[in-house]
């Protein structure tokens, strides 16, 4: 049977409503004299004895709550709202967690949304500013409460190749890349073109998408490894010092013999380290083929025992989920952060937040188009962060938000964490031919579909609207799982490589554990059917990490992972073939050579210029 149940707090408990009303009616102008918040659920395949069980035990409490299964408007306007399809829900998701505790085997779905309820007196006008401002677009919709039934999720589509590729010509490159949404230019989609002759044939359309993804901004750091042609430094009190600078890097390169390598801002920023690590400054830095988080060697006092430790460091941007998406862009955010230290096997124990805003106090009606309001941006994003660290059991001791004009063009959102493990309980090791790959944590869905290309993209007006899919849903109790996982030495003592889900999904995740790989994408397990290979290839999640193991110690991890109630699936198999390869069932939708993946696509280059610098102290904020 289907219900719909709708929850309310009771009157001395609507902080949430009254907060909203307060909030609507300062920044748009409004009168709502009474505004009441209902939490509505959609409950599929539950029975009347199960329904009755749940009411006050999952949906609401007997002190705080009405709940019903019928509701009266008495007349007055409303809306309704529930978030897109494909969107994690984790009010949703919590619910049937709840429900399975009072009958394990249950076979029900839930959904879940929000009515806003207003005065009688409340306008249509008025209804329309409201849905402008509290919908966004790119996560939520407004519900028809008239209906009650499932989203029915479409058949995957079959994989398909993509015909003609091969004869596309040089003056078709710019309008693919633009009519395919591809975050590779053209340079790029020219060495692809190229690559596919090569192999004769025309190449699917999820290979196309992994190179997308292999190659964005995002996932090789397209504009640090930008080979300068030249650098130029404009006269100031200060260009005689930055020349000096540029002198020392170039004999930094020059003692290094790093001649043949690129000049480029990567080279720039780690010149140091390097430099330091030759005359034997960096001997307590870790190294190995794992490139999660900075990790340092560290000497603890363990109850008066010298051990030794590994410290990680990790920071994470989210300037682009947040500014589409700032509840879910910040939760995120933090989660990335954890996620990479957490991969290498230690346990985050603390955080700091540094963000960036516009003037949050700008009306509404002056948000730049396309753009959320920076008030909402903001709020919404300390709650998203500090939703996700509240959960997941995260101290965050240092927060910072940072007010200047020009964030209302981009979102500054950085999270940055530190962890730590026992050094003799973790294992970095080069997989080899035989080993297999275990994925473990949350399931695939369509929320995180391109998230490194659309990160990785410049945006416009219209990107508010057309982003849906590559913005993802924190779940911090999943996280919290793998982190309880993650901190047994029985464990961590089997993994020989790990790395997490972020960027880019199965293809970057499991495809930068090895150069030979057999991937089964049949085997992840989903949120819902009808994903295509490409989405499930490509899909990112904080919640999920790959690891590689010899094949005698599957049977075992897999056991442990049961023992903290973590999905796990055998998803891959090590091979020697130097080629990333990925079945779908029976058909083989993906076989692409190693070192073109890895050639990170055409050489870019520019000419850079450092602006002339201002004299005054940089220490103190200017407004």
């Amino acid at each position: 049977m289907n219900y719909r149940v709708f929850v309310e707090k009771k009157e001395g408990f609507r902080v949430e409503a009254v907060g909203l009303q307060d909030e609507l009616n300062a920044n748009l102008g409004l009168d709502i004299r009474c505004l009441r918040l209902i939490n509505i659920y959609d409950l599929f395949g539950f029975s009347q004895e199960l329904l009755d069980k749940c009411l006050y035990s999952v949906f609401g409490e007997v002190v705080t709550d009405r709940v019903s299964t019928e509701f009266d408007f008495e007349g007055c306007p409303y809306i309704a709202v529930e978030f897109l399809p494909g969107q994690f829900d984790q009010r949703a998701s919590s619910a049937e967690d709840c429900v399975h505790l009072i009958d394990p085997k249950a076979d029900i779905t839930i959904k879940s949304g929000k009515i806003l309820v207003f005065d009688k007196d409340f306008s249509a006008a008025d209804i329309d500013k409201v849905k402008k401002y509290f919908v966004n677009p790119i996560e939520s919709r407004i519900k028809d409460i008239s209906v009650l039934e499932r989203f029915a999720h479409p058949a995957a589509e079959r994989v398909s190749v993509i015909e003609d590729f091969l004869n596309l010509k040089e003056e078709d490159l710019a309008a693919y890349c633009e009519d395919k949404s591809l975050a590779m230019n053209t340079d790029d989609l020219r060495e692809v073109v190229a690559y596919f002759r090569k192999e004769g044939r025309n190449p699917y359309e999820t290979e196309l998408k992994i190179l997308d993804t292999y190659w964005s901004d995002h996932c090789r750091h397209t504009t640090f490894n930008t080979h300068l042609e030249s650098i130029e430094v404009e006269e100031c009190f200060a260009a005689d010092k930055i020349k000096s600078s540029l002198d020392l890097y170039r004999s930094m390169r020059n003692e290094l013999h790093r001649q043949s390598k690129d000049i480029c801002l990567m080279d720039i920023a780690t010149i140091g380290a390097r430099h330091l690590k030759t005359k034997g400054y960096l001997d307590d830095l870790e190294q190995s083929e794992e490139n999660n988080a900075c990790s340092v060697y560290v000497d603890v006092d363990v109850d008066g025992q010298k051990e030794r430790w590994l410290l990680m460091f990790k920071n994470e941007t989210h300037n682009h989920p947040t500014e589409i998406e700032p509840f879910g862009g910040a939760s995120t955010c933090l989660g990335g952060a954890i996620r990479d230290p957490l991969s290498g096997r230690s346990y985050v124990y603390q955080a700091m937040r540094v963000t960036g805003a516009g003037n949050i106090y700008m009306p509404v009606t002056e948000t730049i188009q396309g753009k959320l309001p920076q008030r909402i941006i903001s709020t919404k994003a300390a709650n998203g962060y500090s939703s996700y660290g509240n959960q997941i059991g995260l101290a965050t001791t240092f927060v910072r938000e940072i007010y200047h004009d020009n964030y209302v063009a981009k979102r500054l959102e950085v999270g940055a964490v530190v962890g730590a493990v026992r050094a003799d309980n973790v294992r970095r090791e080069t997989p080899k031919a035989g080993d297999v790959v275990i994925m473990l944590g949350g399931r695939t869905g369509r929320d995180g579909v391109g998230g490194a290309t659309g990160s990785s993209k410049e945006h416009n007006a219209n990107s508010l609207e057309l982003c849906s899919s590559e913005v993802q849903k924190g779940n911090a109790p999943e996280e919290r799982k793998l982190e309880r996982l993650f901190r047994r030495s029985e464990v961590t003592r089997l993994i020989k490589k790990s790395n997490d889900f972020g960027a880019g999904g199965v293809c970057v995740a499991i495809g930068e554990l090895a150069d030979g790989l057999d991937i089964y994408l049949d085997r992840v397990k989903t949120k819902y059917s009808g994903l295509s290979g490409t989405e499930l290839a490509i899909s990112e999640s904080q919640e999920r990490m790959a690891v590689v193991l010899d094949k005698k110690d599957m049977d075992k991890f897999i056991d442990y992972c049961r023992q903290e109630n973590i999905e796990v699936s055998h998803i891959a198999d090590v091979t020697d073939s130097n080629r990333l390869r990925m079945y779908l069932k029976d058909e083989k939708i993906v076989d692409i050579s190693r070192q073109f993946i890895d050639s990170a696509g055409a050489r870019h280059t520019a000419k850079a210029k450092i602006a002339a610098v201002e004299l005054r102290n940089p220490f103190v904020a200017v407004f």
